[in-house]
């Protein structure tokens, strides 16, 4: 048996999807796996919090971590950034400095690999930034894919240092027509929510066999 904790932000946690979000789906195609296979089973916790930053999972990752750490093997998913790349237009910087974020991350990695080797990031979504800039409900913050861009690389290139898994979303849906894939121009929809799925689905079963 393998428990997998999910931590990360309003994306992960899976707002404005009708079925719950990525992680939720990942959990349903996983449940089903176990009960026509007992051996194969997996519990998932989702513990992302809407709005997180990499600076707001760090002041809770140590507790959460130790509530949680069995006998069971234990799978981490990372799903956190993009609120580090928000623009705070009355401070005219972003909500989490590019090198601060560079330096949680390392953090984070740090102390999950005292719990697992199997540590998997997932990468940062694009926005519509005719709506993101600003942000209707509130217009001091913005969300522009330029700045996204930048920390999902911050991110990619950590986890390479680090010889942990990456999966990309930003440059795969950056070639798409993604915007029909976002509620409010910031979340995924239940299309893109089921985009994500099947794109760490695949990762999970296919390309790495991490499950």
């Amino acid at each position: 048996m393998a428990q997998i904790l999910v931590f990360g932000d309003s994306i992960a946690y899976g707002i404005w999807d009708k079925k719950g979000g990525w992680v939720q789906r990942l959990r349903e195609f996983l449940d089903e796996k176990t009960l026509s296979d007992s051996e194969l089973k997996h519990i998932i916790y989702n513990l992302a919090v809407s709005g997180a930053t990499t600076e707001d999972l760090l002041e809770r990752f140590k507790f959460e971590m130790k509530q949680r750490i069995g006998e069971e093997e234990t799978i981490i998913i990372f799903a956190i950034g993009i609120n580090d790349s928000q623009f705070l237009h009355n401070e005219r910087r972003f909500r989490i400095l590019p090198e601060e974020s560079r330096e949680n991350l390392q953090k984070l990695i740090d102390f999950a690999k005292k719990f697992s080797s199997k540590i998997v990031f997932v990468g940062i979504t694009p926005v519509d930034e005719s709506k993101t800039t600003s942000i209707p409900w509130n217009t001091n913050k913005s969300y522009k894919n330029d700045y996204i861009k930048k920390y999902n690389e911050i991110i990619k290139s950590v986890c390479e240092k680090n010889k942990v898994c990456f999966i990309e979303i930003f440059g795969d849906w950056i070639t798409l027509d993604y915007k029909n894939l976002l509620k409010d121009g910031l979340h995924p929809n239940s299309d893109g929510h089921k985009k994500i799925f099947e794109t760490v689905k695949s990762f999970f079963l296919i390309k790495s066999k991490i499950i």
